[in-house]
């Protein structure tokens, strides 16, 4: 441990001397000769794999496994950069292989800049690419982001309830860009938002409605364009954000105009419901009241419905007028009336 201490306080003290970058580390000394590769990633969605347009520098393993990239050619400011190796046997090398799609395939994403020494030892366990000492406080960030998002991922599959998905996604959220903002280095914030904004992950649903009521990204997109102006991933992440933003919006609009006219049809299959009903029951009642009637009062009753005269319906029924006036009467007693126009009103 104290050789490792003085290892890199000599180190440090040689980069300072010479003010340029010095990123070393140890992959393995069966891979002597392998080529390491240097990439820096201006485009936050590209975060995923290396790319070939990506890579800036390369250097072999030495004899013991050592790799080191030396210089002053990097940004002043901060950069994400990525060291790759691929363990694979040349022979079996290609396009496809070279791009990490590979089990053999070694990574590590980190933030550094021009001035930075940083390096990369092997961890207790062995394990290579996945440890960083660094002049660079934020040169960690990623690798603590990736450890909160493996808590995160088995929040998320203890239980996978939708209340247990709305309850995490809350709190990942909160948590995630808390921690980007407390490291006060938007690069580190970019890399949380590549995460929560990746349709593929389980937290897009919830991106989708926090960035219409959050203003968290409005003011991601100041401290970027303050600390890091002219840049590929602040234009990138600016008009993200406005797309998002608006389709959020226009779906918005559309699902209200969908649930007014869900609601409008509902509405008028109910009014056709409930008015068939009531015709219905108006005919049953109509029967029944008919019914009740001997088969004189029904003829009466439907000469009053075509507004037919006493004398008209005495002429038609071949009685006499004073029969027509005892069967009027008879019919107002039974169906509870006082008038031919009540009559109309209940049985027309």
């Amino acid at each position: 441990m104290i050789r490792k201490f003085i290892f890199f306080v000599l180190l440090l003290l040689n980069f300072i001397s010479y003010s340029q970058y010095s990123f070393e580390g140890h992959i393995d000394e069966n891979i002597e000769g392998k080529t390491v590769y240097l990439s820096i990633i201006e485009d936050f969605r590209k975060l995923s794999r290396p790319y070939l347009e990506q890579i800036i520098k390369k250097t072999p393993v030495d004899s013991l496994g050592n790799f080191k990239f030396q210089g002053d050619n990097l940004s002043r400011k901060n950069r994400i950069y990525r060291i790759h190796v691929d363990e694979c046997s040349q022979g079996v090398l290609d396009s496809s292989h070279f791009l990490g799609r590979c089990e053999n395939s070694r990574s590590i994403l980190f933030i550094a800049n021009n001035k930075d020494a940083i390096h990369f030892p092997t961890s207790f366990a062995d394990e290579v690419l996945c440890e960083i000492s660094s002049t660079n406080k934020s040169s960690e960030a990623i690798l603590q982001i990736d450890a909160l998002k493996e808590e995160m991922a088995f929040d998320f599959y203890d239980f996978r309830s939708e209340a247990n998905h709305k309850l995490n996604s809350k709190k990942w959220f909160k948590t995630l860009q808390e921690f980007g903002k407390n490291k006060n280095e938007p690069l580190v914030e970019l890399y949380v938002y590549d995460f929560l904004s990746d349709k593929r992950n389980e937290t897009y649903s919830y991106y989708l409605k926090d960035i219409s009521q959050n203003n968290y990204y409005e003011n991601l997109s100041q401290r970027l364009e303050e600390k890091y102006p002219n840049t590929v991933f602040t234009t990138l992440y600016q008009t993200e954000i406005a797309i998002d933003k608006q389709l959020n919006s226009k779906n918005k609009h559309t699902n209200k105009a969908w649930i007014w006219t869900l609601i409008a049809g509902i509405s008028l299959l109910l009014n056709a419901y409930f008015l068939f009903k009531y015709l219905k029951t108006r005919k049953n009642q109509k029967s029944i009241t008919l019914s009740k009637l001997t088969a004189q009062e029904q003829n009466i009753v439907n000469a009053i419905l075509e507004d037919k005269t006493n004398k008209e319906i005495a002429s038609d029924l071949f009685i006499s007028l004073s029969t027509v006036k005892t069967h009027i009467n008879n019919l107002y007693k039974k169906l509870n009336v006082s008038s031919r126009e009540e009559i109309k009103q209940l049985l027309g």
